[in-house]
């Protein structure tokens, strides 16, 4: 038997919403998805004015974190043409994202699901993904 930890509906929710207050707070309009440990889609909201590719790109930042188990900047550098990672984006049927804005969502130390943020810069992705980590009290 194996013994795994997974995000349910009520934390995804609950990150779901921090992103957005996040995103409120510092004047952004932003998409956000949370994703269980086999990249399904638990929740998403897209705000008002929030670019129309955003959604996309936040449900598929939650699966490549959850995917690899690392935030998805880790990979910026790495794929950058002639980079060891070169041609990582086209694995997973071109879901891979390689820019800041995904995280995973760890459960003592094992991905229990991803969070996926959008429609800033990959900057502004990430920190409202990290605060609203922290406010869910799952690191930050």
């Amino acid at each position: 038997m194996i013994d795994r930890r997974e995000v349910g509906l009520e934390l995804a929710a609950a990150l779901v919403d921090a992103v957005v207050a996040e995103a409120v707070h510092q004047g952004l309009a932003l998409s956000v998805a949370v994703v269980d440990r086999g990249g399904n889609l638990i929740a998403c909201k897209r705000m008002d004015d929030a670019a129309l590719g955003a959604m996309t790109l936040a449900q598929d930042k939650a699966y490549t974190a959850v995917l690899w188990g690392v935030p998805t900047g880790e990979f910026m550098q790495s794929t950058q043409p002639g980079g060891v990672d070169w041609g990582f984006t086209s694995t997973s049927g071109g879901r891979v994202v390689v820019y800041a804005g995904g995280l995973p969502i760890l459960s003592e130390g094992a991905v229990a699901g991803g969070l996926g943020v959008s429609g800033g810069t990959a900057e502004q992705d990430e920190a409202c993904a990290i605060a609203a980590l922290a406010a869910a009290g799952l690191g930050g």
